[in-house]
């Protein structure tokens, strides 16, 4: 029994089928294709990527070991001659050569003393000398080392006696930067005498892995011959050795076996997250050495297939478009055999050759398929037109047009919307990276314009001050600026930022040129040792002035000058216009270049005030020793002189000592002192007597006690003072006549009283 099908079923079951099914075998295999392909030209181009980066450090390495074996060829040249000689033709070689490679820390070389001292005869100990580099200052030292042995590390460059790269170790001179040292061997007659060697700073290498990013997720890190990860993105293991911090990565593909073999590989690894990453390696051959390195590139598989499912997804949008154009194109001729078809036929065939009708001219009666394939024919062109006229706007650059969607499915309106969005962002990125390309561009100069400021004014604080202010305003479009520099007061401690270059100030801010920390905004700027940004000035605060009148400035910023976290000076840059967050930063930067400027000044200025204190000392020195000499004779007459006057004295106390009684008080009127006569006439010892007040064992009434210590006032008062006075000794009662002597220090201040005193009872 045969089936009873419209044209419509047939259309759909047989020729929509067959169409389906063409197309789905079509767009497997072309999509499967391209993907392989894609797949296979992305690994090519990672690989690519990893040769040439390799190829680029070995060419850096290699023309570092070309300067060691070029020093190491010159050196030989001149071995001849006496070892004096040839140390001050060869090394000024190593001044020059260092200011070429900035890259390079120090320069050195190393001679067996016994090659420079036919007596010595130990197989160890060697001449060192080094030109190294130390904050910013190139600096030599030279000294004999392994005088009781060679070092483990000097010991195997010495018996390898080859071209040799040492592991990468971390520098403590240098701040915890990775190092590595290039050595190149000395040797005469095959016999090792001494090595060349440079220290090798290894920043730029990170520097350069930062860079490699083929691809968005893409990333890169380098190797050592022992594993030592010498440039990494990840902080954790950067510096760290693969075997301590990947073991289970390193082991499971062989890796640190292939680097030290120098082999070029690479594998997929599935990540803990189930990420499948595709690592190549290149090896990277250091000049004559046998310890290769290997730099690496790591890729997501998502990363090298996003091209290729790109191609994927819009072969897939073509296929559905020209599926859809098919289904048109079968409904309209089939449904159709008269006019109405022949006319929809010959629009299409025009729509086919890319022509677009606006209308179309047909007119039916019927409410039947054919009068709804014309309004649909006729839906469909408008929309098209409406598309091609968004399209054309779009093409001109009008990226604000919009489009009336045919529905909530017309995916080719939501195509082209979601295509005009694109381009918008595109336009939009496009700009924000010109203007960060202008941003660095603008600083970039201005840290090269300072710089030669910098270089060329070192030496003159003043004209380096005005220099560096005039241009800052300048350079920053502002108005107004001032620079302040830390002056210290040794002998007070006291600490003030003064100004020694202004542009533009008004005349009461210049009356101001001195600030204590923390007072106003340049003393609180010193000692919060932070940037203040004002964007509310006071109008009292400072003044823009020209010939046609004043205007206060809407921001000011006040910026700190530090070096090696001390504090040099203060800028202050006053503006019209708000200072946009690049220029804020480029002053934050500029400041710590001009802060070592200034501290490299100060102790130039330091070290030629302490040459002049020098030499002025050296003359007083002179002077004094001259007058030392004088006042030495002069002390030498004087010592005989009080040599004579002391055997006089002597004399004096020894007879003044045989005829009184003498006794001393201290300042209160307590004994410290007697002498023999006096203990023998009270017939007391002396530790019963000193410590003793002068007032006791006195017999005096109301009136003489009352006169008594008014003559006590006046000696402490420093005046001679004579006295009778009634003491009872062994129960008789004597009189004596006393003298009160006050006795001064050098200072005026009273140290005691001296007492003379003779038995007058009997007279």
């Amino acid at each position: 029994m045969r089936l009873k099908l419209t044209i419509r079923q047939k259309i759909l079951y047989y020729i929509l089928g067959s169409a389906f099914i063409i197309f789905s075998i079509v767009f497997y295999f072309i999509s499967s294709s391209s993907r392989r392909l894609a797949y296979e030209e992305s690994i090519k181009l990672t690989n690519s990527y990893a040769r040439q980066y390799a190829l680029n450090i070995e060419s850096w390495i290699n023309q570092d070991f070309a300067v060691t074996r070029t020093l190491a060829a010159a050196f030989m040249e001149y071995k001849q001659m006496p070892f004096d000689q040839w140390q001050k033709l060869i090394y000024p070689m190593y001044n020059r050569v260092i200011l070429t490679t900035p890259h390079i820390d120090a320069y050195w070389d190393s001679w067996e003393l016994s090659n420079l001292d036919p007596n010595w005869t130990l197989p160890y100990g060697r001449h060192f000398y080094i030109v190294y580099k130390q904050d910013g200052v190139y600096k030599t030292k030279a000294e004999m080392r392994s005088l009781t042995g060679d070092p483990p590390t000097y010991g195997s460059m010495k018996s390898a006696a080859k071209e040799i790269i040492v592991e990468p170790y971390i520098s403590e001179l240098q701040r915890g930067q990775m190092m590595t040292t290039l050595s190149s061997p000395l040797l005469e007659n095959g016999k090792f005498i001494g090595l060349i060697g440079a220290d090798l700073i290894l920043t730029r290498f990170q520097q350069l892995v930062n860079t490699i990013k083929p691809y968005p997720n893409s990333y890169a890190f380098l190797l050592s011959y022992k594993g030592v990860f010498i440039a990494h993105p990840d902080s954790s293991i950067f510096k760290k050795n693969i075997t301590e911090v990947l073991p289970e990565f390193n082991n499971q593909h062989n890796i640190l076996a292939q680097v030290q073999k120098g082999k070029a590989f690479s594998f997929t690894h599935q990540n803990n997250k189930g990420d499948k990453i595709y690592y190549t390696f290149e090896p990277i051959r250091i000049g004559n050495t046998q310890t290769p390195w290997s730099i690496a590139i790591a890729v997501p598989v998502t990363d090298i297939m996003a091209q290729a499912n790109k191609s994927y997804n819009t072969s897939l949008f073509i296929a559905l478009v020209g599926l859809l154009v098919i289904i048109f194109m079968v409904y309209f001729v089939s449904n159709n055999i008269t006019l109405p078809i022949k006319k929809i036929t010959q629009i299409l065939n025009e729509f086919a050759k890319g022509k677009i009708v606006s209308s179309i001219d047909i007119r039916t009666s019927s409410n039947d398929e054919i009068s709804q394939m014309v309004e649909a024919v006729s839906a469909s062109l408008a929309g098209v037109n409406s598309k091609t006229s968004f399209a054309r706007e779009i093409g001109a650059g009008n990226l604000n047009v919009d489009l009336a969607l045919l529905s909530d499915e017309d995916q080719l309106g939501k195509s082209l919307i979601e295509m005009r969005d694109n381009l918008r962002r595109a336009r939009d990125e496009e700009e924000k990276r010109k203007i960060e390309e202008e941003k660095k561009r603008w600083t970039n100069e201005g840290m090269a314009k300072f710089g030669e400021i910098l270089r060329q004014n070192n030496n003159n604080l003043s004209l380096l001050s005005q220099e560096l202010i005039k241009n800052l305003v300048w350079y920053l479009n502002a108005q107004v600026g001032g620079l302040f520099v830390l002056n210290e007061n040794k002998e007070t401690g006291d600490k003030t930022v003064d100004m020694v270059a202004m542009f533009a100030y008004d005349r009461n801010r210049v009356m101001q040129r001195s600030y204590h920390f923390a007072e106003g905004l340049i003393g609180a700027c010193a000692a919060e040792r932070d940037a203040i940004i004002l964007k509310e000035v006071p109008q009292d605060y400072i003044e823009i002035t020209s010939g046609l009148g004043g205007i206060n400035p809407n921001y000011i910023i006040v910026v700190p000058l530090i070096f090696e976290e001390e504090v040099m000076g203060v800028i202050e840059i006053a503006s019209l216009q708000e200072f946009k967050e690049h220029e804020v930063q480029f002053l934050k930067d500029i400041a710590k270049s001009i802060a070592s400027t200034l501290h490299t000044v100060k102790v130039n200025t330091l070290t030629a005030e302490l040459l002049m204190k020098s030499k002025e000392q050296a003359e007083m020195m002179a002077a004094q020793e001259e007058e030392m000499r004088q006042n030495m004779e002069e002390l030498q007459a004087t010592q005989e002189e009080a040599a004579r006057k002391t055997l006089e004295l002597e004399g004096l106390v020894n007879a003044l000592n045989a005829a009184a009684f003498v006794m001393e008080y201290d300042t209160k009127g307590y004994v410290i002192n007697i002498n023999d006569s006096y203990l023998n006439f009270l017939g007391a010892n002396r530790d019963d007597i000193i410590g003793l007040h002068h007032a006791e064992n006195l017999i005096l009434s109301e009136t003489e006690k009352a006169s008594y210590d008014k003559m006590w006032s006046d000696i402490l008062r420093g005046n001679i003072r004579k006295h009778k006075t009634r003491i009872r000794v062994n129960g008789q009662e004597h009189l004596l006549l006393e003298t009160y002597t006050p006795i001064f220090d050098h200072s005026g201040q009273l140290l005691k009283i001296l007492k003379i005193a003779t038995d007058i009872t009997n007279i």
